[in-house]
């Protein structure tokens, strides 16, 4: 049983129709036309009588509620944004680069999850870290539930860590490379362009096959041998 819009010439009617198998085939039958749909959708009757029939579905009638804003809002959560940059951070290496880096390092807490949340919350909404423990509860965010204040300064911590002294090649003394240099430069490697380094070189000269053209270069170069004593005279 179901709704359907029938037209008769410019008008149309909402129609409840049943349908039902006869003879081995799907047959449909008129249970009854509710009126002209333009006239039922500007009367306001048509939501009426859909928010009347919800009576007897518990699911329908829990969406409708929700939608007059006649139900309680316990908690809302966002998870658009961090789907989308989940994918981002992920394609773009950031996830594997980090967990390369923690190599050997024993942390007891998801570093690179703080790291995420980190980046995420500046990009959204920026400020402290002690801002983006609060702001986390907002989100959908995979692996960052049990994440603390701590945890966030531990973690900037870490990638302000400056590097040995083997690794300083190019900074400065006010300015040490550190722990966040090094993975912007493993990222940069990642998405380094194909044709960074030559490997082959491809020659695109013509060969001179045939002897007339064997014969003007040869032309050509007894012209230029015979010329370039004159110049320099």
């Amino acid at each position: 049983m179901f709704f359907r819009v029938k037209k008769s010439g410019p008008r149309a009617y909402l129609q409840i129709v049943e349908n039902h198998w006869r003879d081995g085939r799907s047959q449909q039958s008129v249970l009854a036309t509710l009126g002209r749909l333009d006239q039922l959708q500007a009367s306001g009757h048509l939501e009426g009588l859909l928010s009347s029939g919800a009576r007897f579905c518990e699911k329908v009638l829990v969406l409708s509620a929700h939608r007059q804003d006649q139900l309680p809002v316990i908690r809302t959560r966002h998870w658009g944004a961090p789907l989308v940059f989940e994918k981002l951070w992920r394609e773009l290496g950031c996830h594997s680069v980090i967990d390369t880096l923690l190599r050997g390092r024993r942390f007891e807490f998801p570093v690179e999850r703080a790291v995420f949340m980190t980046v995420l919350h500046r990009l959204l909404a920026p400020g402290s870290d002690r801002a983006a423990e609060r702001w986390k509860n907002d989100y959908v965010l995979h692996g960052v539930d049990d994440l603390e204040l701590q945890h966030l300064y531990r973690t900037m911590g870490w990638l302000g860590e400056p590097l040995p002294a083997d690794q300083q090649q190019g900074s400065t003394k006010l300015v040490l490379r550190c722990t966040k240099d090094l993975i912007e430069e493993h990222l940069f490697a990642r998405r380094r362009d194909l044709f960074t380094e030559v490997d082959i070189v491809f020659s695109t000269l013509r060969r001179c096959t045939s002897r007339g053209m064997a014969a003007r270069a040869s032309a050509s170069t007894a012209t230029a041998r015979t010329i370039a004593p004159m110049n320099d005279k």
